[in-house]
This record gives C-alpha cells, structure tokens and sequence, in this order.
C-alpha cells in the first residue's frame, strides 16, 4: 500500500477521523492494542486506568470507524477480545513519532505514568 503524496492542504479526509484522534483515550487505547496484539476489556481497564464507561465508549468508537475489532466468544462467562484492524495499525504508526516525541518530553525521569505503564511504545 503506497502513500499518497499531498500538495494542497485539504482537511476533507481529516473531518471524519479528528473526533475519534481527539479523544482523551484514543491514543493509549490503539497504543496498548498495538503492543499486546489482543486484549481482554478487563485487561485494557486495568493496563490503563480507565473507567468501563469511558473504555466501553472509546472502544465502540474505535470498531465503528473500523480501527479496532471486537471478538466475542460465547462461553461461560463471555469472553471478549479486541485487537487492531489493518487501519488500526496503519493510524498507530502514524501516531508513533508522537507518541515517542510526548514519552521523551520529560527526558524520561518518570519509572511509571499510568497504571500498568511500563514506558512501552514499541515499533
């Protein structure tokens, strides 16, 4: 898949996506998902500190706009993976260099920013 070379600056393609990218949650959520490839809700609750509320709505976003998938199993009790889909990875790694660029702001003096962090913003 090639990248398109843009010459004008036109924010059509920008509207549908800058709601979603604007979201406190957003970045962390398609980071994590990045990094562990698959993940439980229970498991990104945790891993980032975030309220069931604000996690269960960000994440319908994210499977919405078609950047994340859910996968639900029907066992007892239910079991429900997300994970990223290939424009889930394509926006992670248009989102790493500012992930990196906030993560070395600080000149790295902090061990743990989040519940669960372990400073990994891997390629």
């Amino acid at each position: 898949m090639g990248v398109t070379q843009v010459t004008e600056a036109c924010s059509c393609p920008v509207k549908g996506i800058i709601d979603v990218v604007s979201k406190k949650w957003t970045l962390l959520i398609v980071n994590s998902l990045g990094i562990h490839d698959t993940l439980r809700f229970k498991d990104l609750t945790e891993l980032l500190g975030i309220s069931p509320k604000t996690l269960s709505d960000t994440l319908k976003v994210l499977v919405n706009q078609g950047l994340a998938l859910r996968e639900s199993y029907n066992t007892i009790p239910p079991k429900v993976e997300y994970s990223l889909s290939r424009d889930g990875h394509d926006f992670r790694e248009a989102i790493l260099p500012l992930l990196r660029w906030a993560a070395g702001r600080d000149g790295g003096t902090h061990e743990v920013c989040m519940p669960g962090c372990k400073r990994h913003i891997k390629p």
